[in-house]
């Protein structure tokens, strides 16, 4: 099983970001990934700062062809937006959550095991998913990429 945690909810207090958001099809993401976080990342140095966290992608739809995607890294207090990289909020709320580890393109199954953990709890899916990552291609084989997922619930 790709998991290396269980399914589990969680609290999340609200969380400060640095975000770039666009629209793009599947195809282009790993190169606006690199491009996102190379701006934010500089941008995090530049003001003498840190990231709080991992850093993620919110996927606010599901179309393949015309994604709508923010690109963040978790901050430790509210930061200034400049140019594409805005100033963000993660809400605060339950989430369900874990870690799987294995090829993004094989994390289909685990988001419908958290859907039906969700559902067999009482709980509904009510926004958009989080993926954060902890390692990325250019640093480990696909099998051993980590990368947590978060979904909230009410």
């Amino acid at each position: 099983m790709p998991r290396v945690t269980d399914i589990n909810i969680f609290e999340k207090k609200e969380q400060d970001t640095l975000v770039i958001r666009t629209r793009a099809k599947v195809t282009e993401l790993s190169k606006l990934v690199g491009e996102a976080y190379t701006k934010i990342f500089s941008y995090i140095a530049e003001l003498n700062e840190f990231p709080e966290d991992a850093p993620f992608i919110t996927y606010h739809n599901t179309d393949m062809n015309d994604l709508d995607v923010e690109f963040g890294v978790p901050v430790n207090r509210p930061l200034p937006s400049r140019g594409d990289v805005k100033a963000g909020k993660i809400k605060e709320g339950k989430e369900v959550s874990c870690v799987f580890r294995g090829s993004y393109s094989d994390t289909e199954s685990t988001y419908g095991e958290m859907a039906a953990f969700a559902a067999k709890n009482g709980f509904k899916l009510s926004g958009t998913a989080r993926e954060y990552y902890f390692n990325g291609p250019a640093e480990v084989p696909e099998s051993e990429l980590l990368t947590k997922i978060a979904m909230p619930i009410e």
